[in-house]
């Protein structure tokens, strides 16, 4: 098994040149999961394909394990790659499928016999071993794809988007599946994705991209409670976070508050030290609020704003409240799905400035405890 190290990592295309990837670096440990993911463009299925071998590097180094590998064939690499689209042959069986990298290495019938079977018990297909893809579901063809990638027993699994052709309940189950897989095979896994949720549940990190260069790699605890910056922040969350733009300033009696055109906050003794080294006293900064950090008036007696109501969605165990605050975006709060509200009807509202966040408004930044 082995870990991977990617060293001032680019890719550029065309004649311009342009950067679609640029200056990743980052270090995988030996068995670890993680996943890149970022909006459509972003860099990052092109950075899962450079480690691959399919793609050219126009800079830096690939180690895996101890090996450089940026001028070696895929064949040589010691990876399995899932693909989106599964890559099966229509024509062969399921266990032809699996076996057939196996045999393309020439290696003897019997092994190769029982590599594909404890695949299969493994990913639970045995009753398939003889059927063609188009009789298995989208969930059995992911899972012989799968399949077919473990009988190699690589070093290091790449996986492109694996459960987009999925629909939602498959796609959750599979997500559990291929977390049991990876704790199983004790096996470095690097897992693309443009869906947060498929990040947030699997990942031992997640890599956010955007642009082609890291925004953040870190555990998705951290990446949600403590985005480095904004794009981090609005990304990573459903729904999204809340941002408000205002202006710190001092009060007569020395402690800091946020303004805006609609109402005044007192910033925590905690984020006013933040914002005093940062020299933000009279400038505008923006505070980002998750929906759940929004509730109705009860608990923090002096962060008390109104709201306008303008829409709700009913999620089932929450309904999300859409209210306007005098700000470019409503606001969205998180409560039980029991309360109901009249159109431009006045809601008292309550942030938990405690799990605020404050960012530069002109550069995007987090400003750090």
């Amino acid at each position: 098994m082995a870990g991977v190290r990617i060293q001032q990592l680019s890719k550029r295309y065309g004649r311009d040149k342009h950067a679609v990837v640029s200056n990743f670096q980052l270090e995988i440990q030996d068995k670890e999961f993680i996943v890149f993911v970022g909006p459509s463009g972003c860099g990052k299925s092109t950075t899962l394909r450079m480690i691959a071998g399919l793609e050219d590097i126009s800079e830096g180094e690939i180690y895996i394990g101890d090996r450089l590998v940026n001028k070696l064939p895929p064949k040589d690499r010691d990876i399995s790659m899932v693909f989106q689209n599964y890559a099966l042959y229509p024509n062969l069986t399921v266990y032809e499928n699996i076996a057939f990298g196996l045999r393309m290495r020439k290696l003897p019938k019997h092994e190769i016999d029982l590599a594909v079977k404890n695949a299969s018990r493994v990913l639970e297909i045995e009753p398939y071993l003889y059927r063609k893809p188009k009789e298995l579901s989208g969930g059995q063809r992911q899972r012989v794809a799968l399949g077919r990638a473990i009988v190699r027993n690589p070093q290091l699994f790449l996986m492109d988007e694996p459960l987009s052709n999925l629909d939602a309940k498959l796609r959750a189950t599979m997500r559990l599946e291929i977390t049991k897989l990876h704790k199983k095979l004790g096996t470095t896994f690097i897992f693309v994705t443009h869906d947060q949720v498929e990040a947030m549940t699997m990942a031992d990190r997640i890599v956010v991209m955007k642009d082609g260069v890291i925004q953040q790699c870190d555990t998705p605890e951290l990446v949600y409670s403590r985005p480095a910056n904004t794009f981090v922040a609005a990304f990573i969350g459903s729904p999204s976070i809340n941002f408000i733009h205002g202006k710190i300033t001092e009060n007569p009696i020395g402690r800091l508050e946020f303004h805006t055109s609609k109402f005044v906050l007192k910033v925590t003794e905690t984020i006013e030290g933040v914002l005093r080294r940062s020299n933000q006293v009279n400038k505008s900064v923006i505070l980002g609020i998750r929906p759940e950090h929004v509730k109705l008036e009860g608990l923090f007696s002096e962060t008390i704003i109104t709201g306008i109501y303008k829409d709700n969605e009913l999620m089932g165990a929450d309904r999300f409240l859409y209210l306007d605050i005098g700000q470019e975006k409503l606001l969205i709060a998180r409560v039980d799905p029991d309360n109901r509200f009249t159109d431009n009807e006045r809601v008292k509202l309550e942030l938990d400035l405690s799990k605020a966040l404050f960012f530069n408004k002109e550069t995007g930044e987090r400003f750090v405890e």
